[in-house]
């Protein structure tokens, strides 16, 4: 007998795979099967009945700082530019330690579930405590997300040229050290892993060459993926001339990051030729169009990248440019996006889902198991809940009716096999204990009284 049935349903498998009034068959945390009325269900434990709603593969974030939810829509910072709004946030992230982060990843990853997210990526680059990323990986365990934590990193303070102070800038051995203490503490290689781990410097303007180099070097050596901001902001291209004398394209290449272990966050100022160059090497890109929309940044074009052979990917973003983490919304941000910069008969509401599923596992490499629900697959998914108001009159396309009305919700959530949101509401024990002890790290860090 099987763990979990769920029938009754409008199966979004993997692109171009859909079954109408299908059933998912769920055991020992993998997807055991699938299937039309015409086949029989699976007798199992338990058994969730869909009542014709949709289920999609769980969202996958590519891109997130679930930390800085500490910080979350930060009255002084709302009308910065990015370098602006980093500068003055920065001194308040000094402030952080292990119960910030612990708490902050646990609020995240419940926001993300239900978002509908089953894995998500975190970049924690300030340190100004110890095992602030050990911290992570224990909220991970807890509320059972699907976690791939990127150690980031800032060596270069103000004074160096760069925009950090020094409070939460580590010297380069200390960066290296711990960037091999948690690979061989958290980091699991093995097929349907709950935790892994990338290496991921802040950005070109934060960290030193070496920081760069020797990151390659320990992912080449343990098989890791490495990941960084790049092209996000005009800022950064007038910064790299003046200091590289180079676009910061070429200033990656340099470094050695032209490589398939590689994906980028934002990747927005790029020339087409370098966005040739960059997809021939197997790099690629995670958009967070929300972000991009609050910081003015903009965000890439999703559908040219994927034209020109770039695996393009979703993600949220932290609170420091993005206050919400649905990744539903993220989803239906990047369809608003992509059809508001080059027409409606660009995007429809499969390319994004399809970006958010297929494509943020590619930037993780981690597609052949997650971001679909084909038999053998991870067990993560959701079945997703919108009120009959919202769906009054839509009757032909229930995929395209989740990104056009909404909002949606998780009604349910499964990560790993296990039920993690049900009837809308997260299992989470202890979770009101959990919000009162993060609103108190959120005053302390803002210096609120």
């Amino acid at each position: 007998m099987i763990d979990i049935l769920l029938r009754n349903a409008w199966l979004y498998i993997d692109r171009g795979w859909e079954i109408p009034d299908g059933w998912i068959a769920i055991d020992g945390g993998r997807v055991h099967a699938v299937g039309g009325p015409e086949l029989p269900c699976p007798p199992a434990r338990q058994v969730i009945d869909a009542r014709g709603r949709l289920v999609t593969p769980g969202l996958v974030n590519a891109h997130h700082h679930m930390w800085q939810n500490l910080t979350r829509a930060y009255a002084p910072v709302t009308r910065s530019s990015l370098f602006t709004l980093l500068e003055k946030l920065f001194p308040l992230w000094a402030m952080l330690d292990a119960d910030a982060v612990y708490l902050a990843t646990c609020t995240g990853m419940v926001e993300l579930l239900l978002g509908g997210c089953t894995t998500s990526m975190d970049q924690l680059y300030a340190h100004p405590a110890p095992e602030l990323t050990d911290a992570q990986f224990r909220a991970a365990r807890e509320v059972g997300l699907r976690f791939y934590a990127t150690r980031g990193s800032i060596t270069r303070t103000v004074a160096g040229r760069g925009l950090a102070p020094a409070a939460i800038v580590q010297d380069e051995d200390t960066v290296l050290a711990d960037c091999e203490r948690l690979v061989h503490l958290h980091h699991d290689p093995r097929p349907g892993a709950m935790g892994r781990v990338a290496l991921g410097p802040a950005a070109l303007y934060l960290v030193s060459a070496r920081i760069m180099r020797e990151s390659v070097s320990m992912a080449e050596r343990y098989n890791l993926r490495l990941h960084t901001h790049l092209a996000e902001d005009v800022d950064e291209d007038e910064y790299c001339l003046n200091v590289h004398g180079c676009t910061p394209t070429e200033y990656l290449e340099r470094m050695g990051w032209a490589t398939p272990r590689t994906w980028l966050a934002h990747y927005i100022y790029a020339a087409p030729d370098e966005i040739d160059r960059m997809a021939r090497a197997g790099v690629a890109v995670v958009q967070c169009p929300g972000a991009g929309m609050l910081t003015d940044g903009g965000a890439a074009d999703a559908m040219d990248l994927r034209a020109r052979g770039m695996h393009v990917g979703v993600g949220s973003n932290g609170a420091a440019a993005n206050d919400s983490a649905s990744m539903w919304l993220e989803t239906r941000n990047a369809m608003l996006v992509g059809r508001g910069r080059n027409g409606p008969e660009s995007m429809v509401a499969r390319d994004a889902l399809d970006m958010a599923t297929r494509g943020s596992a590619a930037c993780l490499g981690w597609a052949d198991e997650i971001g679909h629900l084909c038999p053998g697959a991870c067990a993560d998914l959701v079945l997703w809940h919108m009120s009959d108001v919202a769906l009054a009159g839509a009757m032909t396309d229930p995929v395209e009716a989740w990104l056009r009305c909404g909002p949606a919700t998780a009604h349910t959530t499964i990560v790993n096999g296990r039920v993690l949101v049900e009837n809308c509401e997260p299992r989470l024990t202890g979770l009101p204990d959990i919000l009162r002890a993060h609103a108190a790290q959120a005053r302390r860090i803002q210096q609120l009284h």
